[in-house]
């Protein structure tokens, strides 16, 4: 696995998709590892760490030209977009590795926009789970959230009063951390975006619903989100001074 998410970094990186590249870089690195620890043969271990070493030093290559791409053009005209596009059956692409480096320290309140955080049981939606993996993510830090601020429409029919007693519960939970939820909903939403306040905002698709069905609960991907397959979508990442709050 790690071999093929190396191989796959590779051809992103030829290919100039960059923000891509980094991602399967870091998540093949990670799992070549996972590798050495477990090999006894000291020859392909020796092997495994140059490998490692080399795509290591690419990645932070990458990671410095990305910064300066994003620094010449915040310089230009003051604003800031680019797109990732996350291939079906795409993995590495759990919240933390595609939120993290917007969410610096001076991050204290998040929006979140999306019309389908709703009922837990649907066949293929896990949305209020994601909701909940989201915001775990945000308790994590480095951030240090103090209001997130979810705006989604109701669920149909007897759906609603499971939606709405599971977002009370996650509420109650955050409480318990120093975080203040405040739920609205709204009949006419559409889009789906997600907003911090330090001026990033990140459009995705399919929303935080972008994560494909688990084969089962004693699979690989259920609980780690980096190795859960994805739908396809395209995510695009802004940056304003401008930006206005929803």
């Amino acid at each position: 696995a790690g071999a093929e998410t190396v191989k796959r970094a590779v051809q992103l990186d030829v290919a100039s998709r960059f923000q891509e590249s980094l991602v399967c870089y870091q998540e093949g690195i990670d799992l070549l590892l996972q590798v050495v620890k477990a090999t006894t043969d000291e020859a392909k271990k020796h092997r495994y760490r140059q490998k490692i070493s080399e795509y290591m030093t690419r990645a932070e290559d990458i990671k410095k030209h990305i910064e300066k791409e994003k620094q010449d053009t915040f310089f230009s005209d003051g604003k800031y977009h680019k797109q990732i596009r996350i291939e079906e059956n795409a993995t590495g692409f759990g919240y933390e590795k595609l939120f993290h480096e917007y969410l610096t320290e001076i991050v204290s309140e998040v929006w979140v926009e999306d019309p389908y955080i709703r009922q837990v049981h649907q066949a293929s939606r896990y949305s209020l789970y994601n909701f909940l993996r989201f915001c775990e993510m945000l308790i994590k830090g480095p951030c240090k959230v103090k209001t997130i601020h979810l705006l989604t429409s109701y669920d149909e029919g007897s759906g609603r009063s499971q939606q709405i007693t599971v977002l009370e519960e996650i509420k109650q939970s955050l409480s318990n951390y120093g975080v203040t939820l405040n739920i609205d909903f709204s009949s006419s939403i559409h889009d789906r975006e997600i907003r911090f306040n330090n001026g990033w905002m990140i459009k995705i698709g399919r929303g935080l619903d972008y994560f494909k069905k688990p084969q089962g609960r004693f699979s690989i991907g259920y609980c780690d989100f980096d190795l859960r397959p994805c739908h396809e979508t395209t995510v695009d990442v802004f940056h304003t001074k401008h930006t206005k709050k929803m």
